[in-house]
C-alpha cells in the first residue's frame, strides 16, 4: 500500500475486484447536469424523455461512468493512481432509481511500466448497463 492507502503496482495481482455500488436520484441527474452543462432533455424532462425509445427519462451516460472513476480512485488501484485511458459501451440506460453496481477486475500488471489495465463493469439488478477497460498509472515502492 502506498501513503494514501492505494494499491502499489507490486501490490496488484490479475482477478484483484473491487466493487462500489449507488443508487442514483433526480438530485443526482440535476447535479451532473449542472457540472457538466449536459442539460439533454432525454435526462431532465420526463414528458419529453416518454417520447423516446427510451420511454421516460435516464441518466447521463458519463455520471454511471463516472461511478468506474469512484472504483478505480478510491478503492482499486485506489488513492494515488492516475487515469490514463478508458474505453466505454453503454448497453442499456439507467433510471433515476436504479443501483448501480460499478466494477473494477484487474487483467493486466506491467510492474516496469508501472501500469494495470482493468476491466470496468457497471450493471442493474445484474444486468451490464456499461463495460469497458481502463489504463491507469500506479504508485511503485521502487519508484
Amino acid at each position: 500500500m502506498n501513503a494514501q492507502n492505494g494499491y502499489d503496482i507490486e501490490d496488484l495481482q490479475p482477478g484483484m475486484s473491487a466493487s462500489l455500488a449507488k443508487t442514483i436520484t433526480d438530485a443526482d441527474i440535476v447535479l451532473f447536469s449542472a457540472v457538466s452543462t449536459d442539460t439533454n432533455a432525454v435526462h431532465l424532462n420526463e414528458e419529453f424523455a416518454k417520447t423516446t425509445m427510451f420511454g421516460g427519462r435516464i441518466a447521463h451516460g458519463m455520471l454511471t461512468a463516472g461511478l468506474i472513476s469512484a472504483v478505480l480512485g478510491n478503492r482499486l488501484p485506489g488513492p494515488g493512481t492516475i487515469y490514463m485511458g478508458q474505453t466505454l459501451k453503454f448497453k442499456a440506460p439507467v433510471r433515476p432509481g436504479d443501483t448501480v453496481t460499478a466494477t473494477a477486475t484487474i487483467k493486466e500488471v506491467i510492474v516496469e511500466k508501472k501500469r494495470c489495465i482493468v476491466e470496468t463493469v457497471c450493471t442493474v439488478n445484474g444486468k451490464v448497463v456499461l463495460e469497458g477497460e481502463a489504463t491507469m498509472m500506479c504508485t511503485s515502492r521502487a519508484a
